[in-house]
């Protein structure tokens, strides 16, 4: 087994302002530690709340601290951890989702190939410029690279028929289970696709007009969504207050924009959420293409569950595309906590797992039901309590997720020896340094030393992970709070964090207690 490595690693990613943490005077025992720790769950003001928090040093194997551990909670985005470890496991981190490109047959020598060429999905989440690409100089068309290079080496110059993105091997819904409705119409819960593009969301920059009373001005950054405009909006005079809104009402490719800018303000981005992604992927593809001198006589078109395959029988198999390894997938949707690339993760191995079973009756369960499957049958085999993990869905963006602080520490107890601890430990935010923890806990003693995966919903609040102490002792930990309201000027993550600072600060160790 490889030990999980611990240190300072990782790509940036927006996060909301920096909240500073209080520093409290450290504690030199474990004694004080956990009345420290007790005395603050157990505030007045959480007494309509509920807590779940466990506490146990890798090092000793004891436990530190505990309170409701064994409480069903919703763990939010805690549930990329369980969907992360999952996949790693099961695939490994240098496995790779392999993208194959078919048609009718081969081109001629005039490389002309005869009818569609078809690109079958399998849910790679890394088709995508957006992001760290984009801090690398790529563009948009980047993204289709790999695959006009397929058709390029297979001596393709001319196709008679359509390009078809095929998503059908995903056999599920467009949207994870328990996702509520506003859920659709925001960015964290763009359509699941086992074709994928931009994580299925486009930016639409709005400025404003040249003058008060003028419509603000439009520009969606990515091309061939299929996106329609609908501008509602109003320049102010200047020095007004600023409010923009987007709605795709559910079903519809319209976006209606909604808002004023003042006179000179600077451009805002909205995200909007593109209905039908493969179809997107398609078209996008086709003028990759012509860009490339490869001309496409017909159109573009999609086709997703429970449609047929566009792939047949006597389909010729031209080429393929490969993502990275799996380990910089997981790493990619852990730091910034992506929601679509968790789910295509966990949809890519429940139609792993099905192809495996070879079930008589196809279809009898969804790929999300099978990634839940291959979930309880990973905790059980590794002696995880699976019994105290019920969820629906991999990302955590449903309300019916439940696990508890027993569950997760147990979880990262495991992976912490697991073979593939380093990947997991360095796929994690880091405090004060990168993804959804960049701005938390600067200027104290969990910067750069906490690493943890974040969790939030309306209402519900986690953070789990590692962290050292001042004494060098290694310590798991799972941090739950759910149905806080706190007080103004504070939010529940501050609260979450004073832990987190608390435990890295601790100058005492386990080993010098008895145990619990």
């Amino acid at each position: 087994m490889v030990a999980l490595a611990w240190g300072v690693g990782g790509a940036g990613a927006q996060t909301a302002p920096a909240v500073p943490s209080v520093v409290l005077p450290a504690v030199r025992s474990v004694e004080e530690l956990r009345a420290r720790l007790e005395g603050h769950v157990t505030q007045p003001r959480f007494r309509a709340a509920l807590w779940g928090v466990k506490i146990v040093s890798l090092d000793a194997g004891r436990t530190l601290f505990e309170h409701q551990a064994d409480r069903w909670l919703s763990p939010a985005s805690n549930s990329k951890l369980f969907a992360g470890a999952l996949v790693l496991d099961q695939l490994g981190g240098d496995y790779r989702i392999v993208t194959p490109i078919f048609a009718a047959g081969k081109p001629d020598r005039a490389g002309t190939l005869v009818g569609d060429v078809v690109v079958s999905g399998r849910g790679d989440p890394s088709w995508k410029a957006r992001g760290a690409g984009q801090e690398s100089g790529r563009d948009f068309w980047s993204t289709f690279a790999p695959l006009v290079a397929v058709l390029e080496e297979a001596g393709v110059r001319r196709i008679t028929g359509d390009i078809v993105a095929d998503a059908t091997w995903f056999q599920a819904l467009p949207h994870g289970a328990g996702w509520t409705a506003d859920d659709l119409n925001d960015y964290y819960g763009a359509e699941i696709s086992a074709i994928s593009l931009e994580d299925n969301y486009a930016e639409l920059r709005v400025t404003p007009g040249a003058r008060a009373g003028l419509p603000c001005d439009f520009a969606l950054v990515q091309p061939q969504t299929g996106l329609v405009l609908d501008n509602r909006t109003t320049t102010i005079a200047q020095g007004g207050k600023r409010r923009l809104e987007a709605v795709r009402l559910t079903g519809e490719n319209v976006v209606h924009v909604f808002g004023e800018l003042p006179v000179g303000d600077k451009a805002e981005i909205l995200d909007v959420t593109v209905p039908r992604p493969a179809a997107w992927f398609a078209a996008a593809l086709r003028e990759a293409l012509a860009r490339k001198g490869i001309r496409v006589e017909g159109g573009a078109r999609s086709v997703r569950w429970p449609d047929a395959p566009a792939v047949g029988a006597t389909s010729v198999k031209l080429g393929e595309v490969k993502s990275p390894p799996l380990r910089e997938l997981v790493t990619a949707l852990m730091k910034p906590s992506q929601n679509l690339e968790t789910d295509l993760l966990f949809a890519h191995l429940g139609e792993v797992r099905r192809v495996a079973d070879a079930p008589a009756v196809p279809g009898a369960r969804t790929s999300e039901e099978y990634g839940v499957v291959a979930l309880q049958e990973f905790l059980k085999k590794s002696g995880l309590p699976a019994d105290e993990v019920r969820f629906e869905e991999g990302s955590g963006l449903s309300r019916n997720n439940l696990t508890t602080a027993n569950a997760t520490v147990a979880l990262l107890k495991f992976m912490a020896t697991h073979r593939e601890a380093k990947s997991f430990g360095e796929s994690l935010p880091i405090a004060g340094v990168d993804g959804s923890l960049k701005r938390r806990m600067k200027g104290t003693p969990a910067e750069g030393n906490v690493r943890a995966k974040t969790g939030s919903l309306r209402y519900a609040n986690a953070l789990s992970g590692y962290v050292t102490t001042a004494a060098g002792e290694r310590l798991a930990f799972s941090l739950m709070l759910n149905r806080s309201v706190p007080p103004a000027g504070r939010t529940a993550r501050d609260d979450l964090d004073d832990i987190a600072v608390m435990l890295a600060q601790f100058s005492g160790r386990s080993d010098a207690a008895a145990k619990p």
